[in-house]
């Protein structure tokens, strides 16, 4: 069976609207479309192959451990790094074949800050504005528009060595879309930020994309940050090992998690055992288990457990729960450095 891959994108340059064109047919053809892509270098395999079908609109989150590969799929799709195997589209444009035009429909933002701090942050969207090739009228226009959008108007003749890290977050993200791409690519956006500061960038990239209809692919091993996205692919050692809606991917895993700490846990492991047929798993000083409506379980449990309860804690299934399914390992069990992946 032959995978067919969309058409190439008809637009003559980026931010152009071809008058002939709906929304409707647009949103039709996947903005990203992979299959089989990999990359390996000389010390072993970073991405094994992997099949994408991302829609335009979406924000679409790839979720995994550092060193899974999520880094390397984004520099293939934004052709940084050419393919060891497999093909790519990029707004209708193939990633090794037609490089420069891919280019003029993606933004990127580094997972480390590439700002220039010597500027300001007006000068630096006209500076990518000009790479770009955007007219000097309408980069002005389009730069006060971003500066306004990213709440920093006030601060648009400031260098950009003043700023906080969260203001020159935002300040990037901005500046990827200075040249109006169809798809803005974020590699660990917001990494080595507060969390307050964390969930200000997620505001702000929410108002992106409701404002700019863009669509927003994004790398991440934060948990929390998944599930701003519509949907996810969890990566773990190049391979793709789930992909779907979060709420989906946890209905995988179904039922609760019960955690509770006793004064005896080898009595309170073989009561519930015995009364609930239930297998309790010991982690540090504490139990848990599985059940399938915590909020009504805990009551019996409590009225039937002849130990002391000190505490009991009952969670939703989490995509932190979901890696652990597929792999038998928590995303900060299995994080690692990088190493060129």
């Amino acid at each position: 069976m032959t995978t067919r891959l969309p058409p190439g994108d008809s637009r003559s340059a980026p931010g152009s609207e071809d008058a002939g064109s709906s929304p409707s047919a647009a949103a039709a053809v996947p903005v990203i479309h992979a299959r089989g892509l990999a990359k390996s270098y000389p010390e072993g395999p970073a991405v094994r192959g992997i099949d994408l079908t991302v829609p335009a609109g979406q924000t679409f989150g790839f979720l995994g451990p550092n060193g899974a590969g999520k880094t390397t799929t984004i520099a293939m799709l934004c052709t940084l790094t050419a393919p060891s195997a497999g093909r790519a589209r990029v707004a209708g444009h193939d990633v090794t074949t037609d490089a420069h035009q891919v280019r003029r429909h993606i933004g990127l933002v580094f997972q480390d800050t590439t700002l220039d701090q010597g500027l300001t942050a007006w000068e630096n969207l006209r500076f990518h504005a000009r790479l770009h090739g955007v007219p000097a009228s309408t980069a002005q226009t389009r730069a006060r528009e971003l500066l306004d959008l990213a709440g920093l108007s006030h601060r648009r003749d400031s260098l950009v060595g003043t700023f906080s890290g969260g203001m020159k977050r935002r300040l990037e993200i901005v500046r990827g879309l200075m040249h109006r791409p169809r798809v803005l690519f974020l590699d660990e956006p917001t990494i080595g930020l507060d969390p307050q500061t964390r969930a200000q960038i997620w505001d702000h990239l929410h108002r992106l994309r409701r404002q700019e209809g863009i669509t927003l692919f994004l790398t991440t091993h934060y948990l929390d940050e998944a599930e701003h996205c519509d949907r996810i692919a969890i990566i773990d050692d190049g391979q793709i090992i789930a992909e779907d809606t979060p709420a989906a991917l946890k209905t995988v895993i179904g039922a609760d998690r019960v955690e509770l700490r006793t004064n005896d846990d080898r009595a309170a492991t073989a009561q519930l055992r015995d009364r609930f047929g239930l297998d309790a798993v010991a982690d540090g000083d504490s139990l848990w288990l599985r059940v399938e409506d915590g909020a009504a379980f805990v009551p019996r449990m409590c009225s039937a457990l002849t130990v002391t309860i000190r505490s009991v804690t009952v969670t939703r299934p989490s995509l932190d729960d979901v890696f652990f399914h597929y792999t038998g390992r928590t995303i900060r069990e299995t994080d690692q450095p990088e190493a060129g992946r």
